[in-house]
């Protein structure tokens, strides 16, 4: 019979032991609500008092040291990409407020001009470019206009000196032909006048 109760008596630790540990398994899986209506499910009454086992109430302490636990490392980790994600959005506005400026100083440079150091609009550069342009075309024409007027003038002077020049050969060519002709007759007189002192 002694072996009968040590048998049964060990039956009933091994069934009381894999009870402890299905509910340590289940209890390892559960959560913090879970946890606490098996604890509150498990737990006997003793008057209007609730009698819960130590080891149920420490699987409660773990689960609830677990989910804080968890929660902190998520929150930490939420943390850290909100950190993250604050740096990156700086990074983005800071990248943006570069483009930005370039797309600032692009336009700028698309719709100015620097000459000699001084920035000009384009459209003012073009008109006052233009307006020289004219300028200079207009005053090339004055001294054009004033160039063939000092042409035709010194043409003209030059058409006068020609005709004074050829006037004053031919006056020339005739005293000349004159004067021959006045030496011819007087040396002819001077011959006659010597043949009549002769005769």
């Amino acid at each position: 019979m002694k072996y009968l109760f040590a048998l049964i008596g060990l039956l009933a630790f091994q069934s009381l032991l894999a009870q402890v540990t299905e509910t340590a398994s289940v209890d390892e899986k559960s959560t913090l609500r879970e946890r606490y209506v098996v604890m509150k499910a498990k737990s006997q009454t003793y008057n209007d008092y609730k009698v819960v086992k130590e080891f149920v109430l420490d699987g409660v302490w773990k689960i609830t040291m677990d989910s804080l636990n968890s929660g902190k490392a998520v929150l930490r980790e939420t943390r850290n990409k909100v950190t993250a994600l604050e740096t990156e959005l700086q990074s983005i506005k800071t990248t943006l407020l570069q483009k930005e400026a370039s797309m600032e100083e692009i336009t700028y440079a698309g719709t100015h001009i620097n000459v000699l150091g001084i920035d000009f609009e384009k459209k003012m550069f073009i008109t006052i470019s233009a307006v020289t342009v004219i300028g200079l075309l207009v005053l090339l024409g004055a001294l054009g206009a004033r160039l063939k007027s000092q042409q035709a003038t010194i043409s003209e002077k030059s058409d006068l000196i020609d005709s004074t020049n050829n006037e004053f050969e031919d006056y020339k060519r005739k005293a000349l032909d004159r004067q021959t002709k006045l030496s011819r007759e007087l040396q002819n007189e001077r011959n006659k006048l010597t043949e009549i002192k002769r005769s």
